[in-house]
């Protein structure tokens, strides 16, 4: 009997220190393949260099990437810990679709009872972006705006074809804009929803790996 292929690995990749820190102090139960938690740095150009040099590993060929953390929401009636999953992310280099949408949905519903998931494209910035600022990213049609997702998936389908998702958390939002994370609790309340996210995450790749029928 042949051996069988190991299974694509999953890449989970964040910007900010407390960002690895609430994924690495979460729930890590139920992991479906190899996986790593990586912490890209601040901003696109960190995060397409990173992304890049990550995937340039051949343990890492085929890998399925999921961009994570947190994101300034931009409609209406968002409240920091509220969870977005994006259907598509953009930014001016391009537009990349995502994976596995209505997956990643049910299970953050099933594993957060009571929080609000919200689903759209999730646009691309290079700086924190503030007041007037948001109107006109909402007018795009993006829900959401934080600097890494879009320049994550892209820098990942470039690499080669693989599945590829964003999945953030409202740290604020138009009605609830914050000064510093994790100063008020709005930014508690993310960090505590985005330790809670893992088993979702392996959720969907565990999806990935199923034979197709």
């Amino acid at each position: 009997m042949s051996a069988q292929p190991a299974p694509a690995p999953l890449l989970i990749a964040c910007a900010l220190g407390i960002e690895h820190l609430a994924l690495r102090t979460g729930d890590r139960g139920g992991a479906g393949g190899p996986f790593s938690v990586v912490r890209t740095g601040m901003g696109p150009k960190a995060a397409e260099r990173s992304v890049t040099r990550l995937l340039a590993d051949p343990a890492r060929a085929g890998a399925a990437v999921l961009a994570t953390g947190f994101c300034a929401g931009l409609a209406p009636g968002m409240h920091p810990g509220d969870l977005v999953v994006a259907e598509e992310t953009r930014d001016p280099h391009g537009t990349v679709p995502c994976a596995g949408t209505d997956l990643l949905v049910k299970e953050l519903v099933r594993i957060l009872p009571g929080r609000t998931v919200h689903t759209g494209p999730v646009t691309g910035s290079d700086h924190v972006v503030r007041g007037h600022e948001r109107s006109g990213l909402r007018a795009t049609g993006a829900i959401a705006v934080d600097m890494e997702s879009a320049a994550t998936l892209l820098s990942a389908v470039r690499a080669g074809e693989r599945p590829v998702a964003a999945v953030r958390v409202v740290v604020d939002a138009p009605e609830h804009e914050l000064v510093r994370i994790g100063t008020v609790r709005g930014g508690i309340s993310a960090f505590r929803v985005l330790r809670a996210v893992l088993p979702a995450f392996f959720e969907w790749h565990r999806s990935l790996l199923l034979p197709r029928r």
